[in-house]
This record gives structure tokens, C-alpha cells and sequence, in this order.
């Protein structure tokens, strides 16, 4: 499998293999790379996949993507170790809510967070790649509140690169934020911007632009750009839609989704999942007050809203980069168009109108826009009448989930909500939903009483630029200047 830019104007695009789009993040030409064609899973193969643990259905699937940038003996051994140390046997387990309505827990891993689930495989990729090429990079990240902590526990310590995560300050919870600050690692940073997480996301594409300072630093991703960390993702679709019994043709059964949205990412690996011919009937996006997807997919009209607040901060994104992914399929994969519409979106506020396009999203998928107080009465009704505790985040997507099935009364396919983050995480919005403030795991409890690290930086290009120059161990000082 090879990989092409979402803004390759060519006519015939250059393609990379996995390691190096591993490495690269995002593209030079400021695009996100995708796969240059999906293969596709008979039933036979589906039922091979079906009741296998964790690890070696992540193994199964992650070769799809890598090609033979990684051995099969070497991608089954990172896997085992990626998902060995999870708190849960099966990793991502599934708890039934209803007759119809199930939850993916997500949030059995080192930092409670479905991040997780993608970012400790993907540091051990990283390792194997530097190793046998013999480089060093520097990590380049913005968060919304969870990819930073999994991206630092992921990469901390490790000789071969430097992580630099941007978040907005003051626009995550204390838990997140006392997960990155307290980090005691000389490879990691947490960069706390005077902004939102937009503005994070924007200087990190604007460092990655500057094509001098990208290969003086030799800049790479972890977050969602990274396609490494989408192909992660998608074992867990299979995992949940196999247990449930989704097999492919006539006789077969679907399965759906309910995905909390903010950067697009995580709801873009369930749509590759169905175009490997996963039976997934539909994926139903939840967004918050920050809900540009969610009109898009009503209205067909995708503007940029200032950022709002809310009680599940990782969603607070209104510009989801993960978004020209999809575009670029909407686009019929016409680079020279998606180019066309972003740039018209960054210069008015608005997508360009593509009635087609839009009917095209509206067939994949649904959106619902769950507020506040929703979020709030989600997290009461779930525990009462199931005992669950659930954190703002994943009470987005049951309440989305819960309104598709409205609509579908009589239908008889399963949805399941992904619960992304443990509600220790979160204690304040669960505690007053219920009256009780969940505790965080023993092995996380401590970060209460740890010495934070906070260093704070103006939402600037040029301020962040210096700090990462002037802490990034990987620099070729001959090779241009930021």
C-alpha cells in the first residue's frame, strides 16, 4: 500500500510507503496523506479476524496499512507490547447499556484515555523505524486534551526523539493537564498556549510549513495527521463489530457507531474500517456546542464559529483537520480541488458549496449536536439505570446514539457508543451529574501531588518555534533558521 497527499495537484502524485508517512506526519504541501486504495475483506476473511485477542487482530489489521515497512514477527511483537500492560484482559471490552445500545471502553490504558489504544503502538513503530535508519526526529503536536498525555507517556524517554505538545491553556481539565505537567521526562514538553486548541493545531501545521525549520529538526506527528495513528485506531471498530457478530453479505449482520467528535480522527478510522468491509451501517458523529460537523452534515454548510467551552473540552474544535480526509474522497481525490475549497474556507469562514459532496456525507453518516445540559442528564440517566459512571466525553456520544435510535425505532441493528476517557478525568462534570467524584486508578492518583512543569507561550509561530529549537536535541544548525 502507498500513500498520496490530500493537496498533491499532480497529475500522477507522489506516493510514500507507511514508514516514511510514518515519519513525515504532514505532508510538505501542508496535506494529510491517505492510503491510495483500500483493500478489501471478503466474509471469509472477516470470519478470520472474528474472536481473535486484541493484540494479534491489531497485528492483522495494522499490516493492511504498513505494507513491509515492519516484519510480521516484528508488527505481532509491538503489538503484544503495546496492549500487554492495559488494565482490561481484552483491552477494548464492550458492556451492554440496552437491547440495542452498547459502550466501548476505550480508557483501559496508561492514561485513561482512547488515545491510548493507537499511541502506544505508535511509539514503538517509531522506535523501530529510527532505529533501523539511524535518525532522530522532533515531535510536533497539538492537543485538545487527551493526545498530549498519550503522546508523551508513549514517547517519553525514548533516545531517538524529542515531543513538544502544544494545548490551550486554561481549556483542559486539571486531570489532563496534570498528566502532561507532571511528566518527569527529558525528551517531553508541554507547551501550554495562550488560546484555543485551534490556534494550538494552527501553529503546529504553520511549524511544519517552514520547510527549513521541518528539516533542520527533522519535524514529525503524533496526533491525528499521522496516518500511523488512524490505521491504530481502526482495529477497535473490528474488535467491537465482530463481537457483536457483524459479518459481511446477505445473511450477514451490521453494526453501528457513535462516535464523539471533535477532530474528525477517530470517526474517520470507523469509515476506513467499513471501506475494508467491516458491516457498519452507520457512524453517527456527537459533537458538542462546537458542533461544525454536525451542521455540515444538516445543513450542508461547514463554518468557522469561534471556538465555545463546554464541559467535554477534547470536542471544543471547530476547523477538524481529520475533515480533508474525507474531503479529499468528496472531492472525487482531487487534490487541485480540495486545495481550492481550504483555501476558500480560510479566507471567507465558509466551505464552498458541493450539493453532491454533501449528499455523499449525509449517506456515511449523521451528526447530532449535544449540549451542556445534555451532556449532564446523559451522565445521571446512564448511572441511573446502569450503575455506569461515564465522563462528559462518552456521554456525548450516548446521547447521540440514543437519538438515532429514536429514529430507527423498529430496527433491529446494534449502535455502539465509544467511551474515549475514563470519568476520573473528569470529575468535576460527573460529580455533578451524580453526586460522585470518581476516583482515578491507584497507579494514576499520585499526579495530585507531583510538581507540575508549566511553561506558557504566546499563540505565536515565532515564540513556539524558538522553544522547540532551543530544546530539541535532532538540529542541523547549517540548514535554515525559523
Amino acid at each position: 500500500m502507498r500513500y498520496l497527499s490530500t493537496r498533491d495537484v499532480r497529475p500522477a502524485p507522489a506516493t510514500l510507503a507507511f514508514d516514511e508517512v510514518l515519519l513525515a506526519g504532514l505532508a510538505e504541501d501542508g496535506g494529510l496523506y491517505v492510503p491510495d486504495e483500500l483493500p478489501a475483506l471478503d466474509p471469509a476473511a472477516l470470519r478470520g479476524l472474528a474472536g481473535l485477542p486484541y493484540a494479534e487482530l491489531a497485528a492483522r489489521i495494522v499490516a493492511l496499512f504498513a505494507g513491509d515497512s515492519f516484519a510480521p514477527g516484528e508488527l505481532a511483537r509491538m503489538t503484544a507490547g503495546a496492549y500487554g500492560a492495559f488494565r482490561h484482559a481484552a483491552v477494548a471490552p464492550l458492556v451492554q447499556l440496552d437491547e440495542r445500545l452498547w459502550l466501548l471502553e476505550l480508557f483501559h490504558g496508561p492514561t485513561l484515555a482512547f488515545k491510548d489504544l493507537a499511541l502506544q503502538l505508535v511509539g514503538l513503530m517509531f522506535d523501530s523505524v529510527l532505529a533501523r535508519r539511524a535518525e532522530q526526529v522532533t515531535i510536533v503536536g497539538a492537543t485538545s486534551g487527551d493526545t498530549g498525555s498519550a503522546a508523551l507517556a508513549a514517547c517519553r524517554d525514548r533516545a531517538a526523539l524529542d515531543i513538544f505538545i502544544l494545548y490551550p491553556q486554561g481549556r483542559i481539565s486539571e486531570v489532563q493537564r496534570r498528566q502532561m505537567t507532571t511528566l518527569d521526562a527529558g525528551n517531553a514538553y508541554a507547551l501550554a498556549i495562550e488560546g484555543n486548541f485551534d490556534d494550538c493545531q494552527d501553529i503546529v501545521k504553520a511549524l511544519f510549513a517552514d520547510l527549513a525549520l521541518r528539516r533542520e529538526l527533522n519535524l514529525s506527528a503524533v496526533n491525528s495527521i499521522n496516518f500511523a495513528r488512524i490505521a491504530a485506531q481502526i482495529v477497535y471498530y473490528f474488535a467491537a463489530g465482530l463481537a457483536l457478530g457483524a459479518r459481511a453479505g446477505a445473511s450477514g449482520r451490521a453494526v453501528s457507531f457513535s462516535v464523539p467528535t471533535g477532530n474528525f480522527g477517530n470517526v474517520y478510522a470507523g469509515h476506513l474500517a467499513r471501506g475494508l468491509g467491516l458491516p457498519i451501517e452507520r457512524l453517527v458523529i456527537g459533537t458538542n456546542a462546537n458542533d461544525s460537523l454536525a451542521r455540515y452534515l444538516t445543513s450542508g454548510a461547514m463554518t468557522i464559529a469561534p471556538v465555545q467551552p463546554s464541559l467535554s473540552p477534547s470536542m471544543d474544535i471547530q476547523i477538524a483537520s481529520n475533515f480533508e480526509r474525507l474531503l479529499f474522497e468528496l472531492k472525487a481525490r482531487n487534490g487541485s480541488a480540495v486545495v481550492g475549497a481550504l483555501r476558500e474556507f480560510r479566507e471567507t469562514g465558509t466551505l464552498p458549496a458541493d450539493d453532491q459532496a454533501w449528499r455523499a456525507a449525509r449517506a456515511q453518516f449523521s451528526g447530532h449536536r449535544v449540549d451542556d445540559s445534555t451532556t449532564l442528564a446523559t451522565i445521571s440517566e446512564t448511572y441511573r439505570y446502569s450503575g455506569l459512571l461515564i465522563d462528559p466525553h462518552t456521554a456525548v456520544a450516548v446521547a447521540a446514539a440514543r437519538r438515532e435510535l429514536s429514529r430507527d425505532e423498529g430496527g433491529a441493528t446494534p449502535i455502539v457508543a465509544l467511551a474515549s476517557a475514563h470519568p476520573a478525568k473528569f470529575p468535576d462534570a460527573v460529580a455533578s451529574a451524580t453526586g460522585i467524584r470518581p476516583a482515578l486508578p491507584p497507579a494514576l492518583a499520585e499526579i495530585y501531588d507531583k510538581r507540575e512543569r508549566i511553561t506558557v507561550l504566546r499563540n505565536d509561530v515565532a515564540a513556539v518555534a524558538r522553544f522547540v529549537r532551543a530544546h530539541a536535541r535532532r538540529a542541523r544548525p547549517n540548514q535554515g533558521a525559523a
